[in-house]
């Protein structure tokens, strides 16, 4: 003991104690936020990364074979095969889609005079396909052998050399046409007839678009007069002939419905 009440241990025990204390440092958190020139690395790559994909995908697009023209649909058809609205189309094969010019595809095929609208679309991830909408006839104009087809608006789009279609009606105008006021009012009258009754006509004439006239497969001749009214023309016209089969009126070699609230049979 040196001091009274302290040994040499208590004092160097206590002194270690404060020695270590006196050492003691609280480490600093290491700062982990990436460099600016990490960062910059890292956008670098990001951006060449998505640079290189979409140089692949525009590759596979426009390029590559992964996404070429190996068939082409052909929907609507009617009287026209598909081989005829595919050689029309002259869609190449092979080719990537996106480099198909949808346009002269439908522009092509709107040049056959059957087809009355066209829709030429991408079917992913190999087909071209081409919607078509054919021309309806109505009307048959000419002579036997070179007659030609009308549809609804007038327009010539075929020809026949033998019968016509069932229910298209022949039609005598001057110059056939959808320019033609005799033809529009003509196929104005054949369109208001049911499906039936336009087989029962032998012919529509329309000299003048004011004096259109119906012969019907029994001599029956029908004055129809203008287009003006025609779907009232029309009714009239089918009830009278309803009423004559049921022998509720005698036959007419004359049925004027020029004036449909005043029709005259004689």
């Amino acid at each position: 003991m040196s001091r009274p009440g302290s040994t040499t241990r208590d004092r160097t025990g206590t002194r270690r104690r404060t020695s270590g204390s006196r050492r003691a440092r609280v480490a600093p958190i290491p700062d982990r936020r990436p460099s600016r020139r990490t960062v910059r690395r890292r956008r670098s790559i990001r951006i060449a990364t998505a640079l290189t994909v979409v140089a692949a995908v525009g590759w596979l697009l426009w390029l590559g074979p992964v996404f070429a023209v190996r068939t082409v649909q052909v929907d609507g058809t009617t009287t026209l095969s598909a081989d005829q609205v595919r050689e029309a189309a002259q869609v190449p094969r092979g080719v990537p889609l996106l480099r198909v010019d949808l346009g002269s595809v439908e522009d092509r095929v709107a040049r056959l005079p059957q087809i009355r609208d066209v829709q030429a679309a991408r079917g992913w991830p190999d087909r071209i396909v081409v919607t078509v909408a054919e021309r309806v006839p109505v009307a048959v104009v000419g002579e036997r052998g070179r007659r030609s087809l009308l549809d609804a608006g007038g327009v010539l789009f075929d020809t026949v050399t033998g019968d016509a279609p069932r229910g298209v009606v022949p039609l005598d105008v001057a110059d056939p046409g959808p320019e033609d006021p005799a033809t529009t009012a003509g196929l104005a009258a054949i369109r208001t007839l049911p499906a039936g009754l336009r087989e029962e006509v032998v012919e529509v004439a329309a000299p003048d678009p004011h004096d259109i006239s119906l012969t019907m497969a029994g001599g029956t001749v029908v004055r129809w007069g203008s287009e003006e009214r025609s779907e009232t023309k029309g009714t009239v016209l089918v009830a009278l002939l309803d009423r004559i089969r049921d022998g509720e009126l005698d036959p007419a070699l004359v049925i004027d419905v020029s004036a449909p609230d005043a029709v005259v049979l004689r």
